[in-house]
């Protein structure tokens, strides 16, 4: 299951016409983070100018083309003028109403955007029902304090910090207190968009002493969750296949007889079930099957079985004749056995050790769905890696090191990758006493790339690698430091 979500992130805290704001900022930051690590496309924009929430919403607009899902997230200064609410810029005109009216972002035209998109699902959150000081000079009502009650249109839900009418202050920690309770739940495995909003509603009340009971208007057509696990997220196969501990094994089934032979972890075993594992064979088995059993074929190719490592090698031609689904279900296994543990949790350590024989497979256009299904997979994990394997992202290293005065070799000074420095010290027992370098090791120039496409868990077709202190000939010599990586920390 592929969703297409896209989210606008806004923080005002630096207002001309009153005290900084504390909160905003952070919000923003935070929020957008949460919306990433959830598959959010996200643009995070910080302090902006009316001008400039003009640009974003018009742009924001544009982006929700072909997307399933929108979000739109304020923090800041909200106010409602004639019964509308508006959202302040950082240079609002506070002098009166009718200026703030007409250099504010009016939440009905946000509204109109995201109801216009052809989207299925729009949220709208505003943690902007903050008590407005330059609103003390204009002449008010008690009514007209904080945010008015608005229309949500079908596939819409409006979410705000406070009840209608009522004012919410800047928090005293990092976070306001209603986005630092949305923080917390927001991610919450498989919790619907409805209950995730009553966990924070109850975790606000409680942390304010119920002086603050954030509010929701929605008129949502179906369900919607922030974050899905990789069970609900991912239909192709059982809950038992995923999570192949759970996988019970029919002796009456040849496919099951071939996941047998190969968790047994013996070669004299496994090399003859690969023999007689053909593409005939697993025409008639189901997909959970097959998929259990790219699983356990990359188990032992990696354990060193000769048998599953030539079948991983001669993936292409060893399938012909398989049913394009069955190939897929063989190949998905595979792919999801480099990255998941037996009870399908996100491992550790990848699996790498046939990584770069398995992901040559990803030039071959047949078999791409394959790679789209564990990119889905991986997507709430992004932040695990320098590109989600499974997309197709070239990614570019430059290499910085210093000449060995003692050999004709290289020393490793730093690595860098989208303007940020990759290489540190993952293990602290490597730390040089002080006055001495580090221990390093000496490494051929094609050792080198090598670990640092492992590390960097990134197809070598992939990866583009500069030497930016010499001139690549092949027979250099890289000394790479003990107890440093390029992993993603």
């Amino acid at each position: 299951m592929s969703r297409h979500l896209t989210a606008l992130v806004i923080g005002n805290a630096a207002y001309e016409g009153s005290s900084k704001l504390k909160n905003p900022g952070n919000d923003a930051d935070d929020v957008a983070a949460k919306l990433d690590a959830c598959g959010f496309e996200v643009v995070k924009l910080i302090d902006c100018s009316n001008s400039d929430l003009d640009r974003a919403l018009k742009r924001f607009k544009r982006s929700l083309v072909g997307n399933d899902v929108g979000l739109f997230f304020f923090a800041g200064h909200g106010m409602q003028i004639d019964g509308e609410n508006y959202l302040a810029a950082v240079d609002t005109d506070t002098e009166g109403e009718v200026e703030a009216k007409h250099s504010s972002l009016p939440l009905n035209r946000v509204i109109e955007v995201m109801e216009k998109a052809d989207t299925t699902t729009n949220i709208i959150i505003l943690d902007a029902c903050r008590d407005n000081p330059f609103e003390r000079a204009w002449t008010r009502s008690s009514a007209s304090r904080g945010l008015a009650p608005v229309y949500a249109p079908k596939g819409t839900l409006i979410a705000y910090a406070t009840s209608p009418g009522q004012v919410a202050s800047d928090g005293r920690g990092r976070n306001g207190a209603y986005t630092a309770a949305l923080l917390q739940h927001i991610a919450t495995p498989d919790c619907s968009i409805e209950s995730m909003f009553k966990r924070v509603r109850n975790t606000l009340s409680a942390a304010t002493r119920r002086k603050q009971i954030s509010w929701e208007h929605t008129s949502l057509s179906g369900e919607f969750f922030f974050n899905l696990s990789l069970g609900a997220r991912i239909d192709d196969y059982s809950n038992e296949a995923l999570s192949d501990s759970l996988f019970v094994l029919d002796e009456a089934k040849a496919s099951h007889q071939v996941i047998r032979a190969l968790k047994s972890q013996t070669w004299p075993t496994q090399n003859p079930a690969m023999e007689g594992f053909t593409a005939t064979g697993a025409n008639k088995a189901s997909l959970d099957s097959l998929f259990v059993v790219g699983r356990n074929i990359y188990q032992a190719a990696c354990g060193g079985s000769h048998g599953a490592s030539a079948y991983l090698s001669s993936f292409v031609t060893r399938t012909l004749g398989m049913r394009a689904e069955k190939r897929k279900a063989l190949l998905d296994g595979m792919l999801f056995e480099v990255f998941y543990e037996p009870k399908a949790r996100l491992r550790e350590e990848f699996k790498t050790r046939r990584f770069q024989d398995l992901f040559f497979l990803q030039q071959h256009k047949e078999l791409s769905s394959s790679f789209d299904f564990i990119a889905e997979c991986l997507l709430p994990d992004a932040g695990r890696f320098h590109s989600i394997p499974g997309k197709k992202h070239p990614l570019v290293v430059d290499v910085v090191t210093t000449p060995d005065p003692t050999t004709s070799g290289h020393v490793l000074e730093s690595l860098h990758c989208g303007g940020a420095s990759i290489l540190w010290l993952e293990d602290d027992d490597y730390v040089a006493e002080p006055g001495e370098p580090p221990m390093r090791e000496k490494l051929s120039i094609e050792k080198f790339e090598e670990r640092l496409a492992e590390q960097m868990v990134v197809p070598t077709h992939l990866l583009t690698i500069n030497y930016l202190s010499f001139r690549k000939k092949g027979h250099e010599r890289v000394h790479f430091p003990y107890g440093w990586t390029a992993r993603k920390p």
